[in-house]
């Protein structure tokens, strides 16, 4: 049986194109391609429902086919596994999503059944108890308080909202967002820069590195094209839809909320909309440590999502750390990106390492090449069209 460290690895590098851009765990990815799970109010702007598209879906039929993907993920972070903990592994070693041989599937929909109804009956229909509530990362909930062993997990694995702070009484945080503008270089020398080519490593906690190249033009598109063994995984983001391909399986289409998360990843690296995504910015009433920085935490702020949270380096100005949450039927799914090694890149600084955290695990962007205004075909910025396979299901 693998260690938890080994499997999260093996999920994290499973997952290393998405996790570039920070939004997709590709391991619960392939598994949601056909997980059966959950029952949701419905999304009358999607054209088609989880059981529309999907074989076999009898918890989670009614949430939209883009949402059961990321429900998926929410299940395997909760718990702590991959794809083959509820599905079947069949003789060509691929997984066979809409059979119902192992138990732990029919325990799956029974559980998800339960926590509907613990939040109907106890909580006027709120989400307030999920997968994750006994869970925390293991199969099987444990009835006994566990002794701490280790150091707390970071920040922006736990709760949201801290201090209490209430947003409306907090003062705007877009003084701080003008300061960042102006640390990276000024409006001006970003506005020059179109387009960006880099080409780097994704250095994972096993296993060796995997060269990565990046594709972003101003404001908000960005494409990464991960070199694997099996052949290029690539996750897309053309400023209206997202995509991610991965060896061997068909191109999926990002959920609106992964569409979300994806901008915010683009424009974390060209922040001159970085503002206009928000309703409001709020500046948190405190300071946070990130190390040895002591930051100030600006709160982005939009109606129907979870906040963002971004945190800048109160003496130069520049973002060490974005989280964002992916909203699922199921609950939240974090994302941290630690942002660090800022160097002048044509008169803009520019991080040039970044770590991304999910509760699976971390892992470390390098890029070791960078250039401004290099010519970038348009055709990747063009979403594949979708297969047969993918208009009719699994």
């Amino acid at each position: 049986m693998p260690t938890k460290n080994a499997l999260a690895a093996r999920s994290a590098a499973i997952g290393l194109t998405a996790a570039v851009v920070g939004f997709l765990i590709a391991g619960a990815m392939i598994a949601a391609n056909a997980h059966p799970a959950q029952s949701a109010p419905s999304n009358t702007n999607s054209p088609q429902t989880a059981a529309q598209h999907y074989k076999n879906i009898k918890v989670l039929q009614d949430i939209p086919a883009d949402e059961l993907i990321p429900s998926m993920q929410f299940i395997a972070a909760a718990l702590g596994v991959e794809c083959e903990f509820c599905h079947v592994v069949g003789p060509d070693k691929r997984l066979e999503f809409d059979k119902d041989d192992k138990k732990e599937k029919k325990t799956a929909r029974e559980m998800m059944q339960m926590m509907f109804a613990i939040n109907k009956n106890s909580f006027d229909g709120e989400r307030e108890v999920s997968c994750n509530t006994c869970h925390r990362g293991s199969p099987h909930p444990q009835a006994l308080p566990a002794i701490m062993a280790e150091a707390p997990k970071p920040e922006a694995m736990g709760t949201m909202h801290d201090h209490n702070d209430d947003p409306a009484s907090l003062p705007s945080g877009a003084p701080v967002l003008a300061r960042y503008i102006q640390a990276l270089g000024g409006e001006a020398a970003l506005s020059r820069v179109s387009t960006r080519v880099e080409k780097g490593n994704a250095l994972m906690p096993e296993g060796p590195p995997v060269a990565i190249d990046i594709y972003i033009k101003a404001p908000d598109e960005r494409v990464s094209v991960m070199h694997m063994a099996k052949g290029d995984s690539v996750t897309a983001y053309n400023g209206q839809a997202g995509w991610i391909s991965f060896p061997g399986r068909p191109v999926r289409e990002m959920s609106a909320a992964d569409q979300l998360a994806a901008k915010l990843d683009a424009e974390a690296f060209y922040p001159l909309q970085l503002q206009h995504d928000f309703t409001e910015v709020k500046l948190q009433d405190h300071t946070e440590k990130i190390e040895d920085h002591e930051t100030n935490v600006v709160l982005g702020l939009t109606k129907g999502q979870p906040p963002v949270k971004l945190y800048f380096d109160k003496d130069s100005g520049l973002l060490l750390r974005m989280v964002h949450y992916t909203d699922t039927p199921l609950g939240l799914n974090p994302t941290q990106v630690d942002f660090a090694d800022y160097r002048d890149i044509g008169g803009v600084k520019t991080p040039l390492r970044w770590t991304i955290s999910r509760p699976s695990g971390a892992f470390t962007i390098k890029i070791d090449e960078a250039k401004d205004n290099a010519p970038i075909d348009d055709a990747k910025f063009v979403k594949p069209a979708a297969t047969a396979q993918e208009q009719g299901g699994h």
